[in-house]
């Protein structure tokens, strides 16, 4: 009998042993009206992005899908919510060209304050389409004209394509604010994932070439390092819809200066002279870590920070206001924060 017991032990640490690197493998569990959006696009059968060419992930099917799907499940209207008149134009791009801008004005009498909103897509995918409701949803709840770029994407167009157009679109804007009913004198920049990136290094390259401001940075889980070995990408290698392995296949056709402050803000900026910011981060996304130490570098170089996670979401839940009650909460958290921004009490 004594002779067993070793075994038994033995075999018992290594249950555990393998219980635990499973758990460490396992992202927190989302909420139920998030995980209904997960579940719907995992029906519309995607395959992992980090397996495909950039042209076949641009057709996999996206969490907006997901949300659209939830929306006619629930015999809901998946028409994009009223309220918010959008014009499509186009700017001139740099060596020749056109960059399409997207136009989103709120009904009421001008001039409005306006945001300058870059997408997320990992520098790679998905486009303003993708992210139609989160500029839709800001321009009516923040009472502000949205104006959202599509910027070049890599690995056709590499670093630096993305920040020299979403910094043209934001001097463009500036420009033209007027004529699109808003004050040119209050304009913001925000963005969710690459373009939270995006929005943070235009401050940065506003404030290096001495131009206009951004009044506030609204960052939705931005990306701003590639350091992969934070808590938060352990804990989330395996989540949905953004893991480990999609990062590192981002980062790559991304082709950034992994020392230029303009790629990695977190790892190479001085954030001195930036304007306030709001951060906003979910708990089941790899980026959660690098968002909070990114709002406590701002604060640490003197910026005004408001930062808020939200748990049992996860990464893309922004825009979702829908389906998701906390991704209306953090719509409106964002609104809120534009308005004080806009009426000048950051």
């Amino acid at each position: 009998m004594n002779k067993a017991l070793p075994l038994t032990a033995l075999a018992a640490a290594l249950a555990c042993h393998l219980a635990s690197a499973q758990d460490a493998a396992q992202p927190p569990k989302a909420e139920p009206s998030m995980q209904k959006v997960l579940d719907a696009q995992k029906a519309l059968n995607p395959k992992p992005i980090e397996t495909l060419t950039p042209e076949e992930a641009r057709l996999q099917p996206t969490p907006a899908d997901g949300v659209k799907k939830v929306l006619a499940d629930m015999k809901k209207s998946t028409a994009p919510e009223p309220g918010v008149t959008v014009k499509d134009l186009n700017m001139p791009a740099a060596g020749g060209g056109t960059i399409p801008l997207h136009v989103y004005v709120p009904e009421g009498k001008g001039p409005f304050p306006v945001m300058m909103y870059y997408h997320g897509g990992g520098f790679v995918i998905a486009d303003t389409k993708v992210y139609d409701a989160s500029p839709r949803a800001l321009a009516k709840m923040a009472k502000a004209i949205m104006v959202s770029v599509d910027y070049r994407r890599a690995p056709e167009h590499k670093f630096p394509a993305a920040p020299e157009d979403a910094y043209a679109a934001y001097l463009y804007t500036l420009q033209h604010a007027k004529e699109w009913g808003g004050d040119p004198q209050r304009v913001a920049v925000g963005g969710e994932s690459a373009g939270g990136n995006l929005a943070t290094v235009v401050s940065l390259m506003a404030r290096d070439k001495k131009a206009q401001m951004p009044v506030h940075q609204l960052l939705v889980y931005p990306v701003v390092d590639n350091d992969m070995n934070r808590p938060s990408y352990q804990q989330n290698a395996n989540a949905k819809p953004l893991n480990k392995p999609m990062m590192a296949w981002f980062f790559k056709h991304y082709g950034a200066d992994p020392k230029s402050p303009y790629a990695l803000p977190l790892k190479n900026a001085q954030l001195q002279g930036l304007p306030p910011a709001t951060v906003i981060a979910a708990e089941i996304d790899p980026l959660r870590d690098e968002g909070k130490a990114y709002a406590d570098k701002l604060q640490q170089a003197g910026v005004k920070v408001d930062y808020k996670l939200y748990s049992g979401v996860t990464h893309e839940f922004f825009g979702m206001g829908a389906v998701v009650p906390k991704a209306k909460d953090a719509e409106q958290y964002a609104a809120d924060a534009l308005k004080k921004a806009f009426e000048g009490k950051h």
